[in-house]
């Protein structure tokens, strides 16, 4: 795997190289030290923070759960909320997993360029 985050690196002219983890349970990564604020996205109803709005997007360094198809289950969500993750929003639209973690990370990356 690392070898295809080196030819993505190569191929998209970036100068950082993306960091993959092993796979992790949800608990496990929701309890992880992080550096930066933690976001999540979902679907479900209730209070939600845009992409856009969310403090997060100002610092060099976050988190952003994405997915996975069918959204989180209330269990994980309060999983990650009483480990300090923030409830957010892609916009109206639902949207795939993969399509989802592509859209923030574009915005991530545009909010980098400002």
């Amino acid at each position: 795997m690392h070898s295809i985050l080196i030819s993505a690196l190569i191929q998209s002219q970036q100068s950082w190289l993306p960091q993959l983890d092993d796979p992790m349970t949800f608990a496990s990564f929701v309890a992880l030290p992080r550096h930066g604020e933690a976001g999540i996205g979902y679907c479900g109803e209730g209070v939600k923070t845009p992409l856009h709005r969310f403090p997060g997007l100002r610092s060099a360094r976050c988190t952003l759960a994405i997915g996975p198809e069918g959204d989180f289950t209330e269990e994980e969500m309060g999983m990650a909320s009483a480990n300090g993750f923030t409830v957010i929003s892609l916009g109206g639209q639902r949207l795939r997993t993969e399509t989802a973690a592509l859209a923030a990370a574009v915005m991530l990356q545009q909010n980098g360029e400002e």
